[in-house]
């Protein structure tokens, strides 16, 4: 019973591949996100495991999103692509900090 929990465990954990794919300053295919932040025709934010990724540009439309599989596909004028290291929250504020 505790190997078969132990299996699970380390497939849980095995992160899939982040791959970015871009087209011609016009399609963007990025693999390996857990989460979209936000969204509008300027702007694209997603979670990746390396990172935020901030995606620019004018006419972004999402035309495929699946986090089942950790894909999107982006389609405009893309301008720029920017990641920006995303760190956990720490738990509690100043005061937990002090009375450890």
């Amino acid at each position: 019973m505790n190997g078969s929990k132990a299996m699970l465990g380390a497939a849980e954990s095995i992160k899939a591949p982040h791959n970015v794919i871009m087209e011609d300053r016009h399609t963007l295919t990025v693999s390996g996100i857990s989460d979209v932040d936000s969204f509008d025709e300027q702007t694209v934010i997603v979670f990746t495991e390396m990172g935020e990724l901030t995606v620019k540009g004018e006419g972004l439309h999402i035309n495929r999103l699946s986090l089942e599989v950790g894909e999107i596909m982006i389609e405009g004028n893309i301008s720029s692509l920017a990641y920006s290291d995303s760190k956990p929250a720490q738990e509690g504020g100043f005061w937990s900090r002090v009375f450890r």
